[in-house]
């Protein structure tokens, strides 16, 4: 089976974990992800059920026009106290917990929120039960909406076992890159086949992370 995992596009605002729709540059990159994504012939399509994940499947889907379903599990890690707040304003709120964060030698969870095993304990159930739910329907091929805290947690737990240092991957997740897993059922195997593939962004490099402000 192959599993695409999608990061959504880019939303409306730069707040933490901001419940918030797409904005304008969100909504092309999810239409070049959903272009793109028709070579692989994805037979059903998954989300978040945060807006911006429902709304970059929703592009998505009017190029794949595939079964369509959310699930609450495969959400963004929760940034706690942190959340619907500035980058800036963390900076001043929690310096300490920010210093000590990006040291990248724990897994700690953020004030009130989630670390990165408490994302992978719930993440992992999902994708096997996304899994289980797509091969009982004959599917083989999968894209999943979700977000790049819980890509690189879930990917730190079936690799790495080390959460401390999930957010070393890829430095730059890119919104509406593509990472792709194989899983191999008789194994209960998972192989990693790309990652943070965003090589349909770059023609229009005003969608890449390092030009939003």
């Amino acid at each position: 089976m192959n599993i695409y995992l999608i990061r959504h596009g880019r939303q409306a605002n730069r707040l933490v974990n901001s419940n918030t729709p797409l904005s304008p540059e969100g909504q092309r990159q999810a239409e070049l992800v959903g272009c793109r994504l028709l070579r692989y012939h994805p037979q059903i399509l998954y989300s978040s059920n945060l807006i911006r994940a429902v709304e970059t499947a929703g592009i998505i889907n009017r190029y794949l026009e595939l079964p369509y379903r959310t699930k609450e599990d495969i959400r963004e890690i929760c940034y706690g106290d942190l959340e619907n707040h500035s980058d800036e304003e963390n900076l001043e709120r929690f310096p300490a917990f920010l210093e000590a964060y990006k040291r990248y030698d724990e897994d700690l969870p953020f004030p009130n929120g989630e670390c990165g095993r408490d994302v992978y304990k719930r993440g992992i159930k999902a994708i096997y039960e996304i899994i289980d739910e797509a091969r009982s329907e004959g599917y083989e091929r999968v894209a999943v909406v979700t977000h790049g805290m819980f890509i690189r947690s879930l990917l730190a737990g079936i690799f790495a076992k080390d959460f401390a240092t999930k957010a070393l991957l890829a430095k730059d997740m890119e919104n509406c890159s593509i990472t792709e897993l194989s899983y191999i059922p008789e194994q209960d195997l998972f192989t990693l086949e790309r990652l943070n593939d965003y090589a349909h962004l770059e023609d229009e490099p005003e969608l890449l992370r390092r030009t939003w402000k």
